[in-house]
């Protein structure tokens, strides 16, 4: 539970922007100093953000990547408890969220990630604070991307970027491209195509999502990996 308002209201123990943007601000820090290359995972705060930004106009070799969840979500979410709206690190303000697209629309982000983390029913139906953090992501992440950010004004070619070239650039990975030679892995969506989510249909043995019930515009049509066909909408 990120700590301010709703975590007041709740009575529920809050963890503090400050406890992420410190490590970011370290990380940064040691970077600068040995020239080291840093990639910041799960990036959540507007500071973080900030302290990012800076970084990367100093010329540092630093990367940072954000979650579907925290582009879609804030931490009025968790009003009624659901576990399904805990994770790590928590879903921060509306002024974090928006600073999070932001960063996406002028390339201080740049990834997109999942975090996919998958739990048993019987794990997330405990009391809030018993309950383990995370969220299945990868059959909701496509989806919410494309419904939230383009909603804010961010074109389909930079949400594909961030999900394909990006990531292979951060990691030097091969893939992430349709280039000649390059791996055969490729998704293949309508970006018009609207769908309900629907946990009950979910290829995943887990149903652990915020999102059930939500309509969103943009669905995979199909999957390859490696050039062969795995997955086929119905």
């Amino acid at each position: 539970m990120n700590e301010g308002r709703y975590s007041t209201l709740l009575g529920l123990k809050g963890m503090s922007s400050s406890a992420e943007e410190i490590h970011v601000a370290r990380d940064l820090m040691l970077a600068e100093l040995t020239g080291a290359r840093v990639h910041i995972a799960h990036i959540s705060t507007a500071d973080s953000v900030e302290m990012v930004r800076r970084a990367k106009r100093q010329g540092l070799e630093v990367t940072c990547e954000v979650t579907p969840h925290h582009l879609a979500l804030t931490d009025e979410a968790v009003v009624g408890f659901d576990t399904n709206t805990k994770m790590s690190p928590p879903l921060r303000s509306q002024e974090d969220r928006a600073a999070l697209i932001e960063a996406v629309r002028d390339g201080t982000i740049d990834a997109i990630a999942t975090d996919h983390a998958p739990h048993h029913l019987d794990e997330k139906m405990l009391e809030f604070d018993r309950a383990p953090f995370g969220v299945v992501g990868l059959e909701t992440a496509l989806g919410i991307a494309l419904s939230v950010l383009r909603s804010d004004g961010v074109p389909v070619e930079r949400i594909v970027e961030m999900m394909t070239i990006a990531p292979a650039r951060v990691f030097s990975l091969p893939g992430g491209t349709l280039a000649a030679g390059s791996r055969a892995d490729v998704t293949v969506f309508d970006p018009d195509r609207e769908w309900t989510v629907e946990p009950k249909k979910f290829k995943s043995k887990s149903r652990n999502t915020p999102f059930a019930g939500w309509r969103l515009r943009g669905s995979v049509v199909a999957t390859f990996a490696g050039g062969r066909e795995v997955y086929r909408a119905e």
